[in-house]
């Protein structure tokens, strides 16, 4: 009877994995689409998900038919083994060395959790390879042979996972290939107010307070504390009316508020507290950007009167020449106004200004001097702006086509960029980028991607400004500013830098 079961088993273990296979391989082919996402979403495999979807598939069809054939149904037990010995290093690496998994790969083992899974697979391995020593066995191999083979293959297998995790982790952070992988519970909605206008923009934060600007009102400013339970506004009172204003706007930088219109161009600062707001620079520098450096110095994005581009520059009120053009900073590719359009921003914690374009998958990090500490990229593969651009009779340039843009907006906070995109990567759902806004992350002082993330449209409204404090992400959206508590997948980031998942 032992002896007839010895005989019968290696044919059952074979059919078991034709079964486990072929279930495998349809149930994938079903939901082909779910499947590459979640494998986009590993933690391990992310830059490959594209290959590796297909791989998985075609590689488990062909396993069940070498089973199904007597005369190669004993390669296909090694094959067998080495595939499960895969799978088992894969669980392994995603139980031990990442903050979070994704989810399973479908089939009768999407019920197990991961610890079951793996427990799954190892009596798989065992399975395959008593299957494997009983038919070598009846052929009367030499038992060391089909051991070392054994052992060679379950290495080569291990050894090939271990190589598309690093290689994974490599791709994903420095040279990503258009893959998000999105973090695990970066943050949870805790807080909301009723602004009751759509018109507010963040203005700045200092001090357990968050300032609002208003598009419509421009002279209230108002502070709403980071609890969103209390808020106050106050009017400003400039010392000078007597422009033709076309956008005023304000920033905060404790212990002043600043009022400006570039167009105009004119600058007030006042205190914190106060309503009177004195013109600090009238007539200095026409801009269209700008950024408090301390309460008499400003960096500036301007138009080149010479060259006519966009270039950045260094707005001085206390040295005698009160303007620095620094022509070199934004690259030009095109017509130099139009490809090198962005958006200027300030690290509140570092203090270092950068500068995202809009239409290309680049930033840079610069100082107080407006020197580029370095430059980086965002995960889209757009390196050049792609736009079409037309010269009018009187010199001005005009968008002849709608240009393809590719960051939207940009907030930075402790050497991370969180940066809007708008544009779609690989093996993502489409319902998901109607019903949401993504946000990407990146480190400002290497080049590394950290993850991306959802902020989700509140019925037809969506997203319109960021801010990032220490514990919390705001949003203004619609009528209203809501609070999302930010988590360690996050936060970890502020302070150590570690990558994620190593």
């Amino acid at each position: 009877m032992k002896k007839k079961f010895s005989y019968h088993f290696p044919g059952i273990v074979a059919y078991f994995f034709v079964l486990l296979f072929v279930y495998a391989a349809l149930s994938k082919l079903l939901d082909f689409e779910a499947f590459q996402v979640q494998l986009a979403q590993s933690p391990l495999l992310s830059a490959y998900a594209g290959f590796i979807s297909y791989a998985v598939i075609i590689v488990e069809l062909i396993i069940a038919a070498l089973l199904c054939i007597n005369s190669t149904r004993l390669p296909g037990l090694y094959a067998s083994f080495g595939l499960m010995v895969s799978f088992t290093v894969y669980i392994y690496l995603i139980l031990n060395f990442s903050d979070f998994v994704p989810c399973s790969c479908g089939g009768i083992l999407e019920k197990l959790g991961w610890t079951e899974h793996m427990i799954f697979n190892v009596a798989c391995i065992a399975l395959a390879l008593g299957a494997i020593i009983i038919l070598e066995r009846q052929r009367g191999t030499n038992r060391q042979r089909y051991l070392i083979l054994s052992g060679t293959i379950g290495v080569i297998s291990c050894g090939l996972v271990i190589f598309l995790f690093i290689s994974s982790e490599h791709i994903m952070k420095t040279e990503n290939n258009f893959t998000r992988r999105f973090l695990q519970y970066p943050m949870e909605e805790d807080k909301k107010m009723d602004l009751g206008a759509n018109s507010y923009y963040f203005a700045g934060a200092a001090d357990d307070k968050i300032y609002l600007g208003n598009y419509t009102t421009p002279l209230i400013l108002t502070t709403i504390d980071t609890a969103l339970v209390t808020r106050t506004s106050f009017t400003s009172v400039i010392d000078s009316h007597n422009h033709s204003f076309r956008s005023i706007q304000m920033q905060v930088q404790k212990p002043y508020y600043y009022i400006y219109d570039g167009n105009v161009p004119v600058i007030y600062r006042g205190e914190l507290g106060k309503q009177n707001a004195k013109t600090i620079s009238y007539k200095d520098a026409y801009f269209n950007q700008i950024i408090p450096l301390d309460s008499a110095r400003f960096a500036i994005r301007t138009q080149s009167s010479e060259t006519q581009n966009r270039v950045l520059g260094i707005l001085d009120l206390q040295r005698k020449s009160k303007v620095k053009l620094y022509s070199e900073v934004l690259e030009k590719q095109k017509d130099g106004i139009f490809d090198s359009d962005g958006k200027m921003i300030r690290d509140p914690a570092t203090g270092k200004i950068l500068y995202t374009y809009f239409y290309r998958n680049q930033f840079m990090e610069m100082d107080h001097e407006l020197t580029v500490l370095r430059k980086l990229h965002t995960i889209d593969t757009v390196t050049r702006a792609q736009i079409q651009v037309t010269q009018l009779k009187d010199g001005q340039h005009k968008m002849s086509a709608p240009p393809l843009t590719v960051n939207k907006d940009m907030v930075a906070y402790r050497k991370l960029l969180f940066n809007e995109s708008n544009l779609m990567g690989k093996h993502e759902s489409r319902k998901a980028w109607k019903q949401a806004a993504i946000v990407d992350v990146y480190r400002t002082d290497q080049q590394e991607y950290v993850g991306s993330f959802y902020v989700f449209n509140r019925g037809k409204d969506k997203m319109s400004q960021m801010l990032v404090t220490d514990k919390y992400f705001y949003i203004l959206i619609g009528n209203e500013i809501v609070r999302y508590r930010l988590y360690p997948s996050l936060t970890r980031h502020f302070s150590t830098g570690k990558a994620e998942n190593l």
